[in-house]
């Protein structure tokens, strides 16, 4: 029997072309260069919004695809060096005005400050008295608990990290510079996707994490040991020294020092001989899988994380040998896709993908939709982990950063997701070709299920609240009277609740607290602790059910309807956005697929704004809270969501009016900056209702 090998790859060939194609200011003080109308000038106020929306719309300067193609590699390195800039402010901020070195040393009684407002007109009000003498602005970011897992021990290092993050900025500046005007990549490089996919995999999140995982064992790990025995009140001695305190602990680079680490970790000591040998349990005291927290911080075990890290850069690595390049092995993207044929009997699809392949490489939109909805759902995911298994020393038990960060990344992957929509729109508009999709799955779609969540989701609180104005709480449905128990979850939380020592037979601790695991309490404050799920639970989760599929609904009927419909079949000639033209063809509000982003936008904030209510509420009422002495937990609001969370005016009244006291009392205090800023968030939102 012959086996042919698979066909190779193409041969490699300079992928770059050396252009002169100088950088020059003159060109660019010139207002709307990069577009031949805008350059004329102004004629009406439109020209200064399109001066904003054309300005890296790059599609409208010029249809050469691999001019696009440059023009956006170029702007991802302007679009790091920001990040780099950004990041360097807050290392900056750190450094020379904030109170990082008080919070090490007592992060239980002292709160996060890195800002001090100078005294003008009276606004140092927001000065407030944070602990240890410091009076500034408290943080909710998360970054002192960040650096503290880092290693991060003095404000040195944290200027140290300022000036290589404005280092690193500089070189993606001048990065950006030189890949479009000296030495600017060719088309057939950025559609490579194979190739590019390898490299990502197994270059940058293989060997990233790698390299994340060295810092992690070489510097995190015996520096965090030593800050926590400190903390718990029991220093550990190195080379006959007792760390009594934090200007005591060794510096990064003295940890490179075999036989000091290994005094924290004896396995350091067994050195690489015993990875080649294959004796990898030597390694088990600093690579672990113990699960649950460490009880000083009540974040996840350095150790822990560490291993983590180690397993993910091996994953990865392998991954990056997964698609085909120059060699005749690994996987072609376009043969997956042409080889997908549906199910002959339930969805027969006989040209399955066909096409697919050519218009995701030549339509950045189609790509950049794709990962804008993967990296919006993964942010959305991360928001979900973080207080569930806390990663910061200390961050679980400074309530005001958890919600924070919380609200944080919900938002950021709600954005994300919605800018998906819109780009997948955009895709279709320009860069489809209806004759290349015929018959294929794209072409061939959720409204009932959006209509029947909404009724009977929103109906259950409707029936509740009906009940309780007649007094007839035996009628409602609620775990006192008419349950309905979330029981797929409660599986769920008890499977994970048992996985320690069955299914993961040497972790010490389940996977999360959350799952029917134990309170850890730092400091006399709960870090984490178990969930409990009841009625009030599952009636929330199919609302949240319902306002997640009609954001989608709304987003997918924008794309899908982008190009053409019954009202306008022509609207793949109008483009992404057109004004409403009123009752001239029947109405054509809420028609562009612009129009569509927009409406999507308000249900994805109408959806991300009751997870956010329920996330406060629930933590409030049923795990945050103070440890008593006889260890009870006497929570924030008592325990009262179950009760009171189902029903819309238990909504109203406990949540919203019941916490409303905290934002009125906010004026005159240290925290009246945050009441403005909620209530001004408040005011943008009821603006926008007018532009629906």
């Amino acid at each position: 029997m012959t086996i042919s090998p698979p066909e190779r790859g193409k041969t490699a060939k300079a992928q770059v072309d050396r252009v002169n194609n100088p950088a020059t200011f003159e060109l660019f003080g010139k207002p709307g260069h990069f577009d031949r109308s805008l350059a004329k000038g102004p004629k009406t106020t439109t020209w200064v919004w399109n001066l904003h929306a054309n300005a890296h719309d790059f599609d409208s300067h010029t249809s050469d695809l691999e001019e696009v193609s440059r023009k956006i590699f170029s702007a991802h390195f302007g679009h790091l060096a920001v990040i780099f800039i950004w990041l360097s402010g807050a290392f900056f901020h750190g450094a020379r005005f904030s109170n990082y070195t008080g919070w090490l040393v007592d992060p239980l009684h002292v709160k996060p400050s890195a800002q001090v407002v100078w005294p003008i007109f009276g606004q140092e009000i927001l000065n407030g008295d944070v602990g240890a003498g410091f009076h500034g602005i408290q943080i909710t970011s998360g970054l002192f608990h960040v650096w503290r897992a880092w290693g991060i021990t003095n404000e040195t290092q944290l200027l140290a990290l300022a000036i290589g993050a404005l280092v690193m900025a500089g070189l993606m500046l001048n990065a950006g510079v030189f890949h479009y005007h000296k030495a600017a990549p060719k088309l057939e490089w950025f559609q490579n996707v194979e190739s590019m996919l390898n490299h990502h995999l197994a270059g940058l999140l293989g060997l990233g994490s790698l390299s994340w995982t060295g810092h992690l064992l070489h510097v995190s790990l015996p520096t965090t040991a030593l800050m926590d025995a400190i903390d718990a009140g029991k220093p550990l001695v190195l080379n006959g020294k007792t760390i009594a305190t934090y200007a005591d602990i060794p510096l990064p680079h003295e940890f490179l020092n075999q036989d000091l680490i290994a005094q924290l970790f004896p396995g350091f000591g067994a050195g690489v001989s015993a990875f080649f040998s294959g004796n990898w349990a030597a390694y088990s005291d600093f690579l672990t899988f113990k699960g649950g927290l460490n009880p000083v911080t009540g974040s996840l075990w350095m150790t822990d994380i560490a291993h983590h890290h180690l397993a993910i850069a091996v994953l990865f690595i392998v991954a990056g040998h997964m698609y085909r390049t120059n060699w005749g092995i690994g996987h072609s993207i376009k043969e997956i896709l042409e080889g997908q044929k549906g199910d002959p009997l339930l969805f027969p699809a006989t040209k399955g993908h066909d096409g697919l392949f050519e218009f995701m490489t030549t339509s950045w939109h189609a790509q950049l939709a794709v990962n804008l909805a993967l990296l919006g759902s993964l942010s959305i995911i991360v928001a979900q982990h973080m207080y569930a298994m806390p990663p910061y020393p200390y961050i679980g038990i400074d309530y005001p950063t958890q919600l924070s960060i919380f609200t944080h990344h919900t938002w950021i992957g709600g954005f994300l997701i919605v800018g998906a929509g819109a780009h997948a729109a955009i895709a279709m508009i320009r860069d489809y070709d209806p004759a290349q999709h015929v018959d294929n799955v794209l072409d061939r779609v959720l409204n009932w299920v959006c209509i029947w969540l909404g009724f009977h989701s929103f109906g259950l609180y409707i029936h509740n609240d009906t009940m309780r104005a007649l007094g007839r709480p035996q009628d409602m449905f609620s775990d006192s009277a008419i349950a309905l128990k979330p029981v797929f979850a409660q599986w769920i939380q008890g499977l994970h609740a048992s996985a320690a020592g069955s299914t993961a037979p040497h972790a010490l601790s389940g996977v999360s607290e959350v799952f029917n695991g134990a309170v850890v309490a730092v400091g006399g404050k709960v870090a984490a602790g178990p969930i409990p799920l009841g009625t009030a639970d599952f009636m929330v989760h199919h609302i949240h059910a319902f306002t997640i599929h009609v954001t989608v609904l709304i987003l997918l009927k924008g794309v899908l309807y982008a190009r053409s419909s019954r009202l306008v079949p022509d609207k793949a000639n109008l483009g992404f956005r057109f004004p409403c033209d009123g009752p001239g063809r029947g109405g054509t509000c809420q028609v562009s697929a612009w129009d569509h982003v927009f409406l999507g936008l308000f249900w994805m904030y109408n959806s991300l704004s009751i997870v956010i209510f329920h996330f406060s509420w629930k933590m409030q009422s049923d795990v945050w809270g103070t440890v008593n002495a006889d260890g009870s937990v006497q929570h924030i609001t008592n325990g009262n969501f179950a009760q009171s969370a189902i029903t819309i005016n238990g909504w109203l009244r406990d949540f919203l009016w019941a916490q409303a006291a905290q934002v009125i009392n906010s004026y005159g205090s240290s925290s009246s900056a945050y009441g403005l800023m909620f209530l001004g968030a408040h005011f943008i939102w009821a603006f926008s209702l007018m532009f629906l």
